[in-house]
């Protein structure tokens, strides 16, 4: 595909790799969902280096890094700034908060209240924050990396449907082979290797691969096909709520950025099954018998995409 994104792309995965050991495929699907313009989320137990992903991708694409640690006592304004009264000029002054940055870092989301939480849904979906009946608009790029720990853990508030259905994909990060934690204690012996990480692309080079992934060209068959596969969770005995058409469209989204970052300016069905349950599992609400039974969601998009036909029409632009 003509562009610049294709030594781009290999420098910043290479970048992300230089800190994070044997886990390749969680920094492509985080940059797939940087350059369909969505936010992702981490969930996974404390320590398996979700903090040191989003770190290491900020750093890689020179953006203006923000951290919002979520805590118990964690109040909206602490979010999304606040106005203050400036006795001298006799006016209120805005304070930003930490969401007017590139990349946000939500650590631990599921740590604080569901009214702190919902403080991140207008800027993860219009890309501003209204403080006072004033609108801000976010910088571009804009991207929430949020990561929580799974909701069995004391202390955790489990994410409102609306506020999962903000995210383009949810991963985790799981555990790192027995040779790869050696290799992660070597490489932090005598310094942290994200310390050293410098950009390898800049922000304007980002906003370019952004559009071009628009450009990406998505054939009338695998629409229907990625339709299908939503209606089809819409419709199983098991799902008590199954994905809404938002869904669908981050799907779309998601597939033509990982075409872009595999060098097609189209988007196969293959594309679409080796996203659709890191898209689509976290917005199905399964029934109550259905969880007692140990099936999950992921269970439930298998058997989906092995019942849906796929398209075999060849796609020709």
């Amino acid at each position: 595909m003509a562009g610049i994104h294709s030594g781009a792309i290999d420098r910043i995965i290479g970048n992300i790799e230089r800190v994070m050991i044997g886990k390749t495929e969680v920094a492509k699907l985080s940059l797939i969902t940087l350059l369909a313009r969505g936010h992702v989320l981490l969930e996974d137990v404390p320590g398996v280096g979700k903090t040191m992903m989003v770190r290491a991708l900020a750093k890689s694409v020179g953006a203006d890094f923000r951290r919002i640690q979520f805590t118990p006592d964690l109040l909206p304004s602490d979010v999304t700034g606040v106005s203050i009264y400036n006795p001298k000029d006799m006016e209120f002054q805005f304070v930003p908060g930490p969401i007017l940055g590139n990349i946000i870092l939500a650590d631990e989301i599921n740590r604080t209240s569901p009214k702190t939480q919902s403080a991140l849904l207008e800027a993860m979906e219009e890309s501003s924050v209204t403080i006072d009946g004033v609108t801000h608009q976010l910088q571009k790029p804009f991207f929430v990396m949020a990561t929580q720990n799974p909701i069995e853990y004391e202390g955790t508030y489990p994410l409102p449907e609306a506020q999962l259905d903000r995210f383009l994909l949810k991963m985790q990060m799981g555990y790192p082979t027995l040779l790869e934690e050696m290799e992660v204690l070597e490489r932090v012996q005598v310094a942290a290797p994200i310390e050293s990480l410098e950009p390898v692309v800049t922000i304007d080079e980002l906003l370019t691969m952004q559009k071009e992934v628009k450009q990406v060209y998505v054939d009338e068959t695998v629409k229907k096909y990625i339709v299908e596969l939503a209606h089809a969770t819409r419709q199983h005995a098991g799902v008590y709520l199954g994905v809404s058409p938002r869904g669908s469209i981050a799907l779309m989204r998601a597939t033509q950025s990982y075409a872009y970052i595999e060098g097609r300016d189209y988007v196969i069905p293959d594309d679409v099954q080796y996203l659709v349950k890191a898209v689509f599992a976290h917005r199905m609400i399964l029934k109550s018998e259905t969880k007692f039974d140990g099936i999950t969601a992921e269970d439930i998009i298998e058997q989906i995409v092995s019942q849906v036909s796929v398209p075999v029409q060849r796609l020709v632009k």
